[in-house]
């Protein structure tokens, strides 16, 4: 079963995202915080990291960052989910690593979509 990441703060939209993807078979953490996502990062082992960009503690971009950087060998996906639009952000976020930006709201096919499309093109890099 692959593991996801979810770092979200707003729950109703970590439950949304969770029923969605839990519907196909994926195994969801959720972080609500930056400090909770820290935790998880540096403890578990994912195939994919879903970040909101407004965080508290750390923001979505930070989080990447650091991921990127402390984890370059790992190649594990990171996809921006924000309702943040602004074309220099999403720029700052492809700078840094991220390997999709998907904007809220989003269509749940769209989301699974790209998760899939995420994790196969994972899949075929390491085999």
């Amino acid at each position: 079963m692959k593991r996801i990441l979810v770092i979200e703060d707003d729950a109703f939209m970590a439950r949304a995202i969770a029923l969605i993807l839990g519907k196909h078979g994926y195994s969801l953490t959720i972080a609500q915080n930056g400090k909770e996502a820290i935790k998880h990062m540096e403890e578990g082992d994912f195939e994919l990291i879903i970040t909101d960009l407004m965080l508290p503690f750390a923001n979505g971009l930070e989080l990447l960052s650091k991921y990127k950087r402390s984890q370059p060998k790992k190649g594990t996906p990171v996809m921006i989910l924000s309702a943040i639009t602004n074309e220099k952000t999403v720029l700052d976020g492809f700078d840094l690593g991220a390997d999709d930006y998907l904007k809220k709201p989003f269509a749940p096919s769209e989301l699974v979509s790209r998760v899939n499309r995420l994790l196969e093109k994972k899949e075929n890099a390491h085999s």
